[in-house]
């Protein structure tokens, strides 16, 4: 099967969950210290193909357009298609660390638009402990998985000599605002991803 590398890593250019899911865009997390790049993650996006028919609104528009169109990436994110995260780890990190970036950038999204309660905070406290007891080595694979209509997400880490493990999120609003995390245009938290996914969909668009 083909593969495309991003950043040195190999990314399926398919995976299949319930059916096939194409890569539809890529790139990766870094923060810059003292002008030298730190690069921590390698993000892939796979999306069920079908998703441009919900995005016919947008169509004859140019990648670096809907690149920067928060609409477009809020109907991404909305679309009532399987969506699959992949997050391979470049830089080792604890999982306790990943877990309170994802908590900040969830909790925040959530409390500016008034849906922070105790379930959602239940929820953000178990998806922690998940992480928590997690080692994030280099290759290890982080998966978020929203299937079609629904608004749960399941997460998976699998790391070198350990048994792949599960959980799932159940409370829709943390759900909508992990996607948001990575999919949420502007606000995302891979740009260099949101530039590619923004490509790939124009150029669905176009055949």
């Amino acid at each position: 099967m083909d593969s495309v590398m991003v950043d040195g890593i190999p990314f399926p250019s398919q995976v299949i969950q319930t059916q096939p899911l194409s890569l539809f865009g890529h790139g990766i997390t870094d923060i810059e210290i003292h002008f030298l790049q730190i690069k921590f993650t390698a993000i892939g996006v796979y999306l069920d193909p079908a998703i441009v028919t919900h995005l016919q609104k947008w169509k004859g528009k140019k990648g670096s357009e809907l690149a920067g169109d928060d609409e477009f990436f809020d109907a991404v994110i909305s679309a009532p298609v399987e969506k699959l995260l992949r997050i391979v780890v470049i830089k080792e990190i604890k999982g306790s660390q990943y877990g309170a970036q994802l908590e900040s950038a969830v909790r925040d999204r959530l409390a500016e638009e008034d849906k922070y309660e105790d379930e959602e905070e239940e929820a953000l406290e178990k998806i922690l402990e998940f992480l928590q007891s997690k080692y994030f080595s280099k290759d290890s694979i982080l998966t978020y998985y929203f299937p079609a209509n629904s608004s749960t997400a399941e997460i998976s880490f699998k790391t070198e000599g350990k048994e792949e493990t599960k959980m799932k999120v159940e409370n829709a609003n943390v759900v909508e605002m992990m996607k948001k995390w990575y999919l949420g245009g502007s606000r995302g938290v891979s740009q260099t991803t949101i530039s590619s996914l923004a490509d790939a969909l124009y150029l669905q668009f176009s055949k």
